[in-house]
């Protein structure tokens, strides 16, 4: 029997896992000069990653029925056609049509890496099995451990290595080098088990052991809910909480981190972990129905620490409840498909049915009705305690649950109230803890929290209509009758507002006011280009651009969401009615469309197509800038829009400015008294200077300014990152 080499089974399962999740941002950043990077691409290429997986996993517990040398021999000859497709990149698919991306990027993102992933990705099972075949090398359970610390490795080593250091095409030779190495390690472990196939051959085969199919279906849950909260936690941090797209790769590492402790052969964390994640739900899980972001940064922490409790505590209870090694691949096969379950639900059916992320606050609760009461006493059983005491205890416990809840929704939004709502916050908690035992009890008292935590405003909100949801974001229409202004807010970002005054309704506010960088080249368009200036505008918003349209001017708006142009039609906005009705509307990808245009086409091009706070950097890179050069006239002007939060967009264009001897000019507008008006950052790129001196002329009380030191080095659709460009110290501020 040859020895048990668990440290090659280990360094075969890390490189594997690794490559696993370092290809699966690669490819995600790939998609963004086609697609742009909102945090539903995000989630559609996760659920293409959970279907791979599940793939993976159904292949590698299909192929596990041979003999370790018939195994051996499918995989690898597999993995050399596989090989085939390497280098990574995309395939041609043609563009999607409106309203077909849900459906796109899954189906460009499954030809393009589908044959590599799937293999890759059943090196977790299908390694520990090989492991397990010699009696000598004990439980391959760590093993798991072992592949999701290496997952988390490769997905963390992709913004800190990979995307600031290589371009797209070096990722793409360096991950094929990657997955050379694998294919040799697989080798090498195969031939390590050589003296165990032959044992396995000259043996007969032992039936295993039945699962029941109860334990299978609760597998299932205990993987499925995880899995979808990982992602719905996504979607709620980027479009309600904080819209940093740097934020997307947390849940994710959170999810893979949970798996190293719940699977590691020293329970104490593990346990530990499960014991507090009651707590942890019934504080912090009162806030996942909160969409108004009224609790800063505590709202990221108790988003962040709640999903890692709750992962890891369900899949502890997972790994506690895990069968026989001769059923391990039947049970990761099962937990793959929970996986694609629970990313299948979030990612396409969440999006269709609500319009919030509702997916979030039931997934918590789902979370809650699974999660292990072991932990917790059962304080009814004390000695001496009857059963009608006990029962009224249970009653006193939920009129105090009631009442705690009732003053909470009081206190939810008055700044002077925050110590006396948190106080509320921990004896409702405590409340909910002795309320464990009869699960259905605790479930209301988390429903009542959530209810009272922000989560009735939500809902009154999507009873009123308020609310749509699109492939692209959450989209809120309010009303404010006292200041008679109607607002859009991409998530936590206001995207745009109108006055309902009729005298005042064609009025640019908030980004577009008269000393901002659009007002000012807008305003004087015709002085700067003659007559009869030819306008572009890249994303709609409510439309407010268009009211700087005068008469003989030619506009074209082109606008990627169907759902946004629907307010422009429905009367919900009424600027471009107003005062564009005669302007051309594109629906599709902007840069595609640019692209397709005539040279000299237009003498203005305005880019103003941020998602929330998210960067699309698709229209950022040199790339992009030779296409809107190609469309501009000789004196054209290109105005791009970056105010932002967190991320300085000004090196960027500086560099990209710079390398093809472009003018390049800011406006920075901080209007004060007006609370209608907002901040905000303009630049103007143009190959004539002589337009920026006119400028400077036509509105001398409002100057421009030059750029700071460019980048060192360019944003390119091959190479960017935006990691040199955060704002950290807007992250430690922010408030709201």
């Amino acid at each position: 029997m040859s020895r048990p080499r668990r440290a090659l089974f280990v360094l075969t399962i890390l490189t594997g896992s690794f490559l696993l999740f370092l290809i699966q941002p690669m490819i995600a950043r790939m998609v963004l000069p086609r697609l742009g990077g909102t945090p539903a691409v995000w989630n559609s290429a996760m659920l293409v990653y959970q279907a791979l997986l599940l793939a993976g996993y159904a292949y590698a517990h299909y192929l596990s029925r041979l003999t370790l040398r018939r195994q051996a021999g499918v995989h690898l000859t597999l993995f050399a056609l596989a090989a085939l497709t390497l280098p990574v990149g995309l395939v041609g698919l043609p563009a999607p049509a409106a309203g077909a991306e849900v459906l796109w990027v899954p189906l460009l993102l499954m030809l393009s890496i589908g044959p590599v992933f799937l293999l890759v990705s059943a090196q977790a099972p299908l390694m520990q099995r090989w492991y397990a075949a010699d009696p000598a090398a004990g439980q391959p359970w760590a093993l798991y451990s072992a592949s999701n610390l290496g997952s988390f490795g490769g997905l963390i080593a992709y913004p800190l290595l990979a995307e600031p250091l290589l371009s797209l095409r070096q990722q793409s030779l360096v991950w094929s080098a990657g997955y050379g190495l694998l294919v040799l390690l697989v080798a090498a472990c195969a031939f390590a088990r050589r003296n165990a196939q032959v044992q396995q051959a000259t043996q007969p085969a032992q039936a295993a052991a039945k699962v029941p199919r109860r334990r299978i279906w609760l597998w299932l849950m205990l993987a499925a809910v995880p899995s979808g909260l990982m992602l719905s936690t996504t979607t709620h941090l980027t479009t309600d909480l904080l819209a940093m797209p740097l934020l997307w790769v947390i849940p994710l590492g959170l999810y893979l981190l949970s798996f190293v402790i719940a699977f590691a052969d020293r329970r104490g964390p593990a346990r530990a972990v499960s014991a507090l994640a009651w707590l942890v739900v019934l504080s912090a899980g009162g806030l996942a129905m909160d969409a108004h972001h009224s609790n800063g940064l505590m709202s990221v922490f108790a988003a962040v620490g709640l999903l890692f409790f709750i992962c890891v505590a369900l899949h502890a209870r997972m790994y506690d409840l895990r069968p026989e090694p001769d059923n391990l691949t039947l049970f990761y096969l099962t937990m793959s498909a929970g996986g694609a379950l629970g990313g299948l639900f979030t990612a396409l059916i969440a999006p269709l049915v609500f319009d919030w992320s509702w997916e979030h606050p039931t997934l918590v609760l789902a979370a809650a009705s699974l999660l292990p009461r072991r932990s917790l006493p059962d304080w009814r059983k004390l000695p001496g305690l009857d059963s009608e005491m006990a029962k009224i205890g249970m009653g006193t416990l939920l009129i105090c649950a009631a009442l705690l809840a009732w003053k909470i929704s009081h206190f939810a939004y008055a700044e002077d109230s925050q110590v006396y709502r948190w106080s509320a916050t921990a004896v409702l908690a405590f409340c909910g803890l002795l309320l464990v035992r009869p699960r259905w009890l605790v479930l209301g008292v988390l429903l009542m929290t959530m209810v009272a935590q922000g989560g009735f405003q939500t809902i009154k909100d999507s009873w009123q209509g308020l609310r749509s949801r699109s492939y692209f974001g959450i989209y809120t229409v309010r009303t404010y009758e006292d200041s008679r202004i109607r607002t859009l807010t991409h998530g936590s970002t206001l995207h745009g507002e109108q006055s309902l005054d009729p005298k005042l309704r064609d009025m640019p506010l908030s980004y577009y006011g008269p000393g901002s960088g659009a007002g000012l080249v807008f305003t004087h368009a015709k002085d700067l280009f003659g007559a009869h200036p030819r306008v572009g505008v890249v994303g709609l918003g409510t439309g407010t651009l268009a009211c700087f349209n005068q008469p003989g001017e030619d506009w074209q708006i082109f606008e990627i969401d169907p759902a946004v142009l629907k307010f422009s039609r429905n009367g919900t906005f009424t600027f471009v009615h107003d005062c564009a009705p005669q302007a051309r509307i594109v629906i599709g990808d902007a840069r595609l469309e640019l692209a397709k245009a005539a040279p000299a086409s237009l003498d203005l091009l305005a880019i103003d197509a941020f998602s929330s706070d998210s960067i699309p950097l698709h229209l950022m890179t040199d790339e992009a800038l030779e296409t809107y050069l190609k469309v501009l006239s000789p004196r054209g002007v290109l105005l791009v829009h970056i105010s932002n939060r967190f991320i300085d967009l000004e090196p960027v264009l500086a560099a990209a400015s710079a390398k093809h001897g472009l003018t390049m000019a800011l406006r920075d507008d901080n209007p004060a008294g007006d609370v209608e008006l907002s901040a905000s950052l303009w630049v103007m790129i143009t190959r004539d200077p002589t337009q920026l001196q006119a400028l400077g002329r036509l509105a001398p009380a409002s100057p421009w300014r030059t750029p700071i030191a460019p980048a060192k080095r360019l944003w390119t659709d091959d190479h960017a990152s935006i990691l040199p460009y955060v704002r950290w110290k807007n992250l430690i501020r922010i408030s709201q």
